[in-house]
């Protein structure tokens, strides 16, 4: 588990093994199963996680109960409700497991902590953050200016994997289309 992390960092830059290990030891392990919350709306936020194995699906439900799913996260990617998390406020959104997942679970506290010690943590949270960003405008623009056909065929460009994994009922949502309309695209 911690093999993953390290080599998800050194992605970005070069970490020593002690180093490692003291960033490794302001995290901590948490184990949920299929259909488990990870983070519920109305809740307070008290984590950023790291995922080891499994997927997880972002989602917020609207006032007419229609689910909107606003990000999936596999291995190696992180996920949490970002404005609860750095705003110290309550969810707005559910984050739960579509599989058993492990996820390493890093505070605001100890995140800040990392990143004023040591300044290779801050630059690789710094280009995690702007990749971030890169991703959300893509999917924002994606809504705003692809149609159900472009919307599909990105998906399967930028993440092939997730076709195998995410049920097609739940992939339709995330595109913004119907199961059928799904069916007929793929």
């Amino acid at each position: 588990m911690s093999i993953k992390l390290r080599e998800h960092i050194e992605e970005i830059t070069p970490i020593s093994d002690s180093e490692f290990e003291y960033v490794l030891s302001h995290f901590k392990v948490k184990k949920l199963k299929k259909h488990q919350f990870l983070i519920q709306n109305g809740n307070l936020v008290k984590d950023d996680h790291f995922v080891v194995n499994g997927l997880l699906k972002a989602y917020y439900t609207n006032d007419e109960g229609k689910e909107h799913i606003l990000q999936f996260a596999k291995e190696d990617w992180w996920i949490t409700d970002y404005q609860a998390y750095f705003k110290k406020i309550k969810a707005t959104t559910n984050i739960d497991c579509l599989e058993d997942c492990e996820v390493l679970c890093l505070s605001l506290h100890n995140r800040d902590k990392l990143c004023a010690e040591l300044q290779k943590i801050e630059h690789f949270f710094r280009v995690k953050s702007n990749f971030g960003y890169i991703a959300l405008q893509r999917r924002i623009l994606s809504l705003l200016d692809q149609d159900a056909k472009g919307r599909y065929e990105e998906l399967v460009s930028l993440y092939p994997s997730l076709l195998q994994r995410v049920p097609k009922t739940i992939l339709a949502s995330y595109l913004g289309v119907s199961r059928e309309t799904l069916s007929r695209l793929s």
